[in-house]
């Protein structure tokens, strides 16, 4: 028996929907009458996605900022949610509270009205949320062209250290150690900046999957090549990554549940993205350029070395 990547599953259920020519998107786009409606669907799972020591309202609260993400990096507003939840036979009322007490947080953090949705019985805790929200447009992961500027919203390594800390007891300062656990904990999606500057991105997309697969899917649905001449980082985490002998790319580039999003666009537009950025204290990071070729690219001492894709992917060996 072979076994699949995530990119080949998919695949087989999109040709077996008849979606030969399905092409990869943060978010799903239809039309209703005249309005185009957006929707995002995702999926948390107690054993595979929350650490030990993990809160449960922080864990129910983490499935709704999921899809958040995803709006945020398509510059659309969600409106709607339903939740299909799959809970264990002997789960204690009180765990029941602190899931919809997460779960509300989220919704009214995001102005979000939940509908309805579903409650199952099984083996472990499992949350499926869908978001939906209406749009004119949303920002695709295709459209960067060359001479763009490439930016993050934020800086990247804190979510992969967070996780080297919960759960391979790696060590650092007490400051750098609260703040990684809580980007694992608690992230933030910049969902008011997406929305704010939709109109100024050409291309855009979440980068919980880690930064690394972020740039190249972004890359090769738009045909171009991504230099990156600044990584995204600061230097309590280049301290942490010394002082526990962990390579500051690996963090940086190829962790995971980091929700940012990486946008490109024109030159300009850069004052005007940065100024609204400063008004929502969104701190954006410009990391890069658009140039013509394939492929992504880490920019040295005047010499390019490849970015391979190596965030995360469901079923990878």
């Amino acid at each position: 028996m072979t076994t699949l990547d995530e990119s080949a599953i998919i695949k087989i259920f999109q040709e077996g929907f008849g979606n030969k020519k399905f092409v990869s998107e943060d978010v799903e786009v239809f039309k209703i009458g005249r309005t185009q409606i957006v929707a995002k669907t995702d999926t948390f799972v107690q054993s595979t996605d929350m650490p030990s020591n993990m809160k449960m309202t922080d864990a129910a609260r983490k499935s709704i900022v999921a899809c958040i993400s995803d709006f945020a990096a398509k510059g659309v507003k969600p409106q709607y949610g339903m939740i299909s939840i799959n809970l264990p036979k002997m789960i204690s009322r009180g765990k029941i509270n602190e899931i919809s007490k997460g779960l509300k947080h989220a919704s009214d953090e995001f102005n979000i009205r939940i509908l309805g949705g579903d409650t199952n019985e099984g083996k472990e805790i499992v949350i499926n949320i869908s978001i939906f929200g209406t749009a004119d447009k949303i920002v695709r992961r295709k459209g960067a062209k060359i001479g763009d500027i490439i930016f993050v919203t934020g800086p990247f390594g804190y979510t992969a250290s967070g996780f080297k800390i919960l759960l391979e007891r790696k060590r650092g300062t007490n400051n750098f150690v609260k703040k990684a656990i809580k980007s694992v904990v608690n992230p933030s999606p910049k969902l008011d900046c997406g929305v704010k500057n939709k109109n100024y991105f050409s291309s855009s997309m979440d980068s919980s999957d880690g930064l690394s697969t972020t740039l190249n899917e972004m890359a090769n649905q738009s045909k171009c090549k991504f230099i990156i001449d600044n990584i995204p980082t600061r230097k309590d985490l280049l301290e942490f990554a010394k002082s526990n002998k962990i390579d500051p790319n690996d963090l940086v580039f190829h962790g995971g549940e980091e929700y940012e999003f990486v946008f490109t666009a024109s030159k300009k537009n850069k004052l005007l993205i940065k100024k609204n950025a400063l008004l929502l204290k969104t701190p954006i990071i410009e990391i890069g350029y658009v140039t013509k070729g394939k492929g992504v690219f880490l920019e040295k001492q005047e010499k390019n070395f490849r970015l391979k894709d190596l965030g995360w992917h469901h079923f990878r060996k």
